[in-house]
């Protein structure tokens, strides 16, 4: 259900499984590692997580393999792990990930947009996060970078009631940072905005952001790069600075 394409140094990752409304399924979580792998490995600069399906970003995890859990204890860990450790490849991705969500997002997908750096909700996106409504709960990972997103008391607002917010609200409590008529389109403005920038300074800035313990070193370090050298001299120049992939 996922795809991999890319427009120039900007890659995306499309959800696109209509006939279930993007609810993805339990095999599909290490395919998305795979896929975010790919990107970086091609020479992406940027990343964008978006819908190929109008008016659903994602239905969220797929409930008839949730189903199978209930008497599989092996199974519920395999996709524990699995779904972590696809988010976790979007987080400590070396480059910018964006969310592109302009539909329903519930569930799984909200965690699959939290795990971007930035969100971008369009006209038509709605974000629900039901566990409670069928007697579950979110994984440690997905409270904790809502509760950094929102705050402890906007986190349990959506986490205890199970309630959908649409693009406005969740703009306003901080879900996303920024609204747009088109998702897609502010996406790819953004991502070709940041593409534009030094690959070895967005590394080091989202290490610094993430409270990496060896961030003094990151910044001295930073001044010996080629980079710094380029921008320097496009500085200098008065040309826009052509930075190495």
């Amino acid at each position: 259900m996922f795809t991999l394409d890319s427009i120039g140094p900007v890659a995306r990752i499309s959800l696109d499984r209509s006939a279930a409304r993007n609810a993805i399924a339990i095999d599909q979580w290490p395919v998305l590692a795979a896929l975010v792998a790919s990107a970086i490995d091609g020479g992406a600069r940027v990343l964008i997580i978006r819908s190929a399906v109008p008016n659903i970003f994602s239905s969220g995890a797929d409930l008839g393999d949730l189903d199978g859990l209930s008497g599989d204890p092996a199974l519920r860990s395999r996709f524990r792990i699995d779904m972590a450790q696809a988010f976790d490849a979007l987080a400590t991705a070396p480059i910018a990930t964006i969310a592109a969500v302009d539909g329903g997002c519930y569930g799984a997908g909200v965690a699959l947009a939290l795990a971007c750096n930035l969100r971008i909700a369009g006209d038509k996106a709605q974000f629900g996060i039901t566990p409670a409504k069928v007697g579950i709960v979110y994984p440690t990972g997905d409270v904790a970078r809502l509760k950094a997103l929102v705050g402890p008391g906007q986190a349990a607002r959506l986490l205890l009631s199970g309630m959908t917010v649409d693009a406005d609200e969740a703009r306003a409590i901080r879900l996303v940072e920024e609204r747009a008529k088109n998702a897609d389109e502010a996406a790819l403005a953004l991502a070709e905005t940041i593409a534009a920038n030094s690959r070895s300074s967005i590394a080091g800035l989202k290490r610094i952001l993430d409270g990496d313990s060896d961030s003094d070193r990151l910044f001295e370090d930073a001044f010996d790069g080629r980079d710094f050298r380029e921008g320097l001299a496009a500085f200098r120049e008065r040309r826009k600075p052509v930075f190495e992939g």
